[in-house]
């Protein structure tokens, strides 16, 4: 059983932590004619999900009489505005003037240049872990820490993750397809290949990032001027029928028409059926076949290819 005091002391601690670095966060605050309530209200009424009064003080737990004399404040400052409900005669609706449009426009650019300045030091591996932390952190929180995780994608590859994807590869093509370490192999040989001739004038990784972690890849290979190869499609089964591979595929073809290649040809195995489905889907026909002892059995190799001009 876990130590809840342990726990406990760890949240305090991270709480306190955390406290200085919402601090600095917030410091062009601090020369802002605005008090922080204030601020955080016309946030609110911004997002236009509380209409009323009354549903904005049940929003963010505000009593209504403070609500009632910092709507007042807002008003007298030019930065906000209230109607009669067109469904309720008892009640008015809240919205932002101009002013108070450009003032929140202010204030969100600031705190974006506060959030660059924190991330800044960090490389981008680091930067995509502290925002999953935090993602991780809101979804617990909020009681919805078993929904799916926020998904990024990125067109860069970092140092570990051509490890990583060997890894990825490696493994799961020998839990779900039974290949040997034949296959593991021919993965080492091919992203070696690719790293020591790339070029993004001609080549393109596209990665899907959760969790810090990639869940995710698909590549386009140069071969030619006009012939390309797409490669290493691959999205991790406890992400599979989120739409991940689809938008992988989506970005890889899109590269291929910016660098105008004509064709774009892949090679599997008749045992990949979902990838098979969803190239096919995508416009790949199927132009070569041929029976093969690969990768420790006995398979069909499949080329597909697509015209994209």
């Amino acid at each position: 059983m876990p130590d809840l005091n342990n726990i406990a002391d760890t949240v305090s601690e991270f709480h306190t932590f955390y406290e200085n670095v919402a601090a600095a966060l917030n410091a062009h605050r601090s020369n802002h004619v605005l008090s922080a309530a204030e601020i955080r209200i016309l946030s609110e009424i911004s997002s236009k999900q509380h209409p009323n009064a009354g549903q904005l003080a049940v929003a963010t737990n505000t009593d209504p009489g403070y609500l009632t004399r910092i709507i007042r404040s807002l008003e007298k400052q030019g930065l906000a505005s209230r109607a009669p409900s067109r469904t309720d005669a008892r009640s008015f609706s809240l919205q932002l003037t101009e002013q108070g449009k450009n003032t929140l426009i202010d204030l969100e650019m600031a705190s974006r240049d506060n959030v660059l300045q924190l991330l800044q030091p960090l490389n981008v591996r680091q930067q995509e872990q502290l925002a999953a932390a935090m993602t991780a952190i809101r979804q617990l929180l909020k009681g919805d820490g078993n929904t799916a995780p926020e998904v990024s994608f990125r067109q860069q590859l970092l140092p570990g993750d051509a490890g990583y994807l060997i890894y990825l590869h490696g493994e799961l093509y020998a839990r779900e397809a039974g290949y040997n370490l034949e296959f593991e192999a021919h993965v080492c040989k091919t992203f070696a290949e690719f790293l020591s001739s790339y070029s993004p004038a001609k080549d393109r990784i596209c990665l899907a990032v959760a969790n810090g972690k990639i869940v995710g890849s698909i590549a386009i290979v140069g071969a030619t001027r006009q012939l390309a190869q797409l490669r290493w499609f691959l999205v991790h089964p406890d992400y599979r029928g989120l739409g991940i591979g689809r938008q992988l595929l989506r970005d890889a073809l899109a590269f291929c028409r910016d660098r105008q290649y004509r064709t774009v040809y892949l090679m599997t195995t008749s045992t990949q059926e979902q990838a098979i489905a969803l190239f096919k889907q995508a416009g790949f026909r199927k132009t070569g076949e041929k029976l093969m002892q690969m990768w420790g059995q006995q398979q069909y190799e499949q080329r597909y290819d697509m015209d994209l001009v």
